[in-house]
């Protein structure tokens, strides 16, 4: 018998859903708001086969090219070979969520923005200040408690 390649073919456990978490679709999915140039994360939902991509793309993070009324459109790099291709293709807002790929950068951007607020009230200019690395930590002795000799316990035979 020949062996099944189609569009969900593998996919037992790559779609399911967590425990207690199958039913219908919160409205709080289709109220989301997608702006261009965007990361999102794609995770497809099992229970709406409607704009569903391909199983290679479960997990991928995308950036939003194109918004539409129920889908987003989506672009992706995928390794083909020995190159990278950018696929872009639309999807329904049920298999995408918002990605926190770039909060950290985000939060960051705006710190950096109400420091250089607060310098030009002041009367100040504002130097950029870059992110250092955790630095490996200072020399220092450590020093051992006073040395104890373990034996075993000899063995008694009560009756």
């Amino acid at each position: 018998m020949v062996r099944s390649n189609g569009k969900r073919a593998n996919t037992r456990d790559l779609f399911k859903k967590a425990f207690r978490k199958s039913g219908n679709e919160h409205t709080s999915t289709y109220l989301q708001v997608f702006k261009i140039g965007e990361y999102v994360d794609i995770h497809i939902n099992p229970t709406i086969m409607k704009g569903m991509p391909h199983k290679f793309y479960h997990g991928r993070t995308g950036r939003v090219f194109n918004v539409s009324r129920t889908a987003v459109g989506v672009e992706v790099s995928k390794r083909v070979r020995h190159r990278i291709i950018n696929k872009r293709f639309h999807i329904r807002i049920e298999h995408v969520r918002k990605s926190q790929c770039n909060k950290d950068f985000l939060d960051r951007c705006k710190l950096r923005e109400i420091e250089a607020q607060e310098a030009h009230k002041r009367g100040e200019k504002y130097t950029v200040v870059k992110r250092t690395p955790a630095l490996p930590r200072d020399a220092h002795l450590v020093t051992a408690g006073e040395m104890e000799l373990v034996e075993p316990i000899p063995y008694e035979f009560v009756v």
